[in-house]
């Protein structure tokens, strides 16, 4: 249903400005298509068919998280070289493929999710005091080295995600509650110094860069409208334009130049415009349902690596859905991060239909690990 909608929305923020620029309305919609297509066959299929050994396998794990780590080095590799011409929206973060525009960051998450299943599965039952940061060190240098490269494209949205799936994986991997929850306490304490820090002092040295300027206009985006506030603001005009039922599918008016990025981004802002706050809602809704199934699959796994992916797929699209819902209502900078299965991407789709192909076979597995024992028994 949420690729369904996606198509739809993505062919309706991208007409207009299409049909200005002088190619097909439907050319995005049709991609959007295609993509959710090829996600499909090409991808969630096999994910979901494999054997789950194969998630498991030691030689499998590890060239899924050298290739991510290889692809993002190659993308620091490529801004060195070509400096800011290579870069869109002041980041580095896509590889030019010809038929795609492959982001690794996409890639990157789904192997930090299968490498630190792997490894936290093989360390269960020795996360004791005394050995936790023995046993959590190795993962936590990778993690860090991942989140490393993503940074100095640099894209911060991307290291967030990074860091909320190592954190809730390692949450859940045993280690005492206590524990966690002082991690969480001086991590949000520590965020928000930092925060607190940069918007009082406003250093002049990053002043110029286009990720401080972002900052800058989720403070005061009507007083900076015209230096990085405008997509903020006409979010909002979006959203105040639509009300509760909308001004009809087709019919918005940010779409038409006004807000950027009302494909990706802000489609969000677009979808409620058009259909309303009950139309966002039931997109959002619809998202959050998706998310409390595949806990519902972790919470019930008899296997850690299983229920550690599981946790893991649902940190992905809950901390983009977070990342992305609270830019459009101004609650969160702007990151640059899409909605899942909604907004228009290809990498996005193929990655987030692996997971879930993922997820479908944990589920297969554990109901016919459940049925063998009922027999037994």
């Amino acid at each position: 249903m949420l690729v369904i909608l996606g198509v739809i929305l993505v062919y309706s923020a991208s007409s207009d400005i299409l049909l200005v620029n002088g190619f097909k309305p439907a050319t995005y919609g049709i991609r959007q298509a295609i993509y959710a297509g090829v996600a499909f066959f090409f991808f969630g299929i096999p994910f979901f068919a494999l054997k789950l050994e194969v998630f498991k396998n030691k030689k499998f794990v590890m060239w899924f998280l050298l290739i991510s780590l290889a692809m993002l080095f190659f993308l620091v590799v490529m801004k060195v070289v070509r400096g800011s011409s290579a870069a869109v929206n002041g980041a580095v973060g896509w590889i030019n493929l010809g038929f795609i525009n492959l982001q690794p960051l996409e890639v990157a998450k789904l192997s930090l999710v299968i490498y630190l299943g792997y490894v936290l599965d093989k360390r269960d039952g020795k996360l004791v005091r005394g050995q936790i940061w023995t046993n959590l060190a190795h993962p936590a240098i990778m993690t860090a080295v991942m989140m490393g490269l993503v940074i100095v494209e640099p894209d911060f949205g991307g290291t967030a995600i990074l860091f909320m799936i190592a954190l809730v994986m390692f949450s859940v991997s045993g280690i005492p509650t206590i524990l966690a929850l002082k991690w969480l306490a001086l991590i949000f304490i520590s965020v928000g110094v930092l925060f607190f820090i940069i918007i009082t002092w406003n250093p002049k040295f990053l002043q110029d860069s286009y990720q401080f300027q972002r900052l800058m206009s989720f403070l005061h985006p009507f007083q900076l409208e015209r230096k990085g506030g405008a997509q903020l603001v006409n979010s909002f005009y979006a959203i105040h334009n639509g009300g509760l039922f909308g001004v009809g599918l087709g019919n918005s008016m940010q779409k038409r130049g006004y807000l950027p990025e009302p494909y990706t981004d802000f489609i969000l802002s677009i979808t409620a415009e058009e259909l309303g706050a009950i139309g966002a809602i039931i997109v959002v809704g619809l998202l959050f349902y998706l998310m409390w199934s595949i806990m519902e699959v972790g919470i019930h796994a008899t296997s850690q690596f299983n229920a550690l992916v599981c946790f893991g797929i649902t940190t992905i699209i809950f901390t983009e859905s977070l990342f992305n819902i609270g830019a459009v209502l101004g609650l969160l900078p702007i990151t640059g991060v899409t909605l899942p299965f909604v907004s228009y991407g290809g990498s996005s789709m193929i990655v987030l239909t692996a997971c879930i192909g993922l997820v479908l076979n944990i589920s297969a597995n554990e109901k016919i690990k459940k049925e063998a024992e009922d027999t037994v028994a």
